[in-house]
């Protein structure tokens, strides 16, 4: 399992993933008030494509809105299908 790094910032926050001091893969985010968080963006370089990095990317963003007590509007299509796939986040998707 290769280390997800939260970085965050005022508007939002980016899941990173280095390798070799280069960055790999990447899911950003930003706030939409003070409950809720869009995910907008899921990066995977393509030497690391279909190694499941997303679905880790993901995952960590499910666990952080779990801590965080908040809740996410997943807008990046990878992110809505990853949620389609795991009924297991149900817990902090929005519901439209």
């Amino acid at each position: 399992m290769m280390k997800i790094e939260l970085i965050e910032n005022s508007k939002g926050g980016e899941f990173v993933i280095h390798e070799s001091g280069n960055r790999m893969a990447e899911m950003g985010y930003t706030n939409a008030g003070e409950d809720k968080i869009i995910i907008d963006h899921t990066f995977v370089d393509t030497a690391f494509r279909g190694e499941n990095i997303g679905r880790e990317l993901v995952k960590a963003g499910v666990e952080f809105a779990r801590e965080k007590n908040v809740k996410i509007i997943p807008l990046c299509p990878f992110a809505m299908a990853e949620f389609e796939r795991n009924p297991e986040y149900a817990d902090v998707l929005v519901k439209s």
